[in-house]
């Protein structure tokens, strides 16, 4: 389900004029996230490390209003729910696009998680089904401790979805820490709706 935003009264209908006429709308920041108790808490679970910090991410996302809105038509629509199309690789390495309902349950989000990857992992190709509009990209490079990150974008593709991914989990005298990289439409979102997001994130990651 959605709705769709009143531009004209909306306080931000200038920002959202100005950066929507842009090629490259999209901004991205770069920080390191502490997933020492996070990734403790994975093993009290029994569940993947991945899956959490992907469940995480999700929770905040759903919280954060901004990071609902999306954009159709040049109008702005706020989801009810937003799941995810995360990077499954294969045995091959190649990879395939997901599509992973969010469950705000962490072990019933871990079920439906793992019956999507292994489905990705049975299939051959990038797009394997229909994806919906209410979506994050997520990918995680496990291999490398990225300080910065970018995106492959086509300019003439409309696209406001946020893209959210991981790096390396770095174990330093007991404190595991990761990249993590977010890039948002600037029509939608300012630094301080992206800081509010990181601040929900590490309070949950933290919990």
């Amino acid at each position: 389900m959605k709705q769709k935003l009143d531009i004209e009264t909306w306080n931000r209908k200038e920002h959202f004029l100005f950066f929507s006429q842009m090629e490259e709308p999209f901004f991205g920041v770069t920080i390191v996230i502490d997933c020492t108790k996070a990734y403790e808490k994975t093993k009290q679970l029994g569940i993947s490390f991945f899956t959490y910090y992907l469940h995480k991410t999700l929770v905040a996302v759903n919280l954060v209003e901004p990071f609902r809105y999306r954009i159709k038509d040049n109008e702005v629509y706020i989801f009810d729910r937003i799941d995810a199309s995360a990077t499954i690789l294969r045995e091959d390495k190649t990879f395939g696009f997901s599509f992973i309902e969010f469950h705000p349950d962490v072990l019933e989000f871990s079920e439906i998680t793992q019956k999507e990857i292994e489905r990705i992992q049975n299939t051959t190709g990038l797009l394997t089904r229909e994806y919906p509009e209410n979506l994050i990209h997520f990918s995680a490079l496990p291999w490398i401790n990225f300080t910065s990150f970018t995106h492959a974008r086509s300019f003439t593709w409309p696209d406001s979805c946020p893209k959210i991914s991981f790096g390396k989990m770095m174990d330093e005298n007991g404190k595991k820490t990761m990249s993590m990289s977010i890039h948002v439409h600037h029509g939608l979102m300012d630094g301080y709706h992206v800081g509010e997001f990181v601040e929900v994130f590490e309070r949950l990651m933290n919990e």
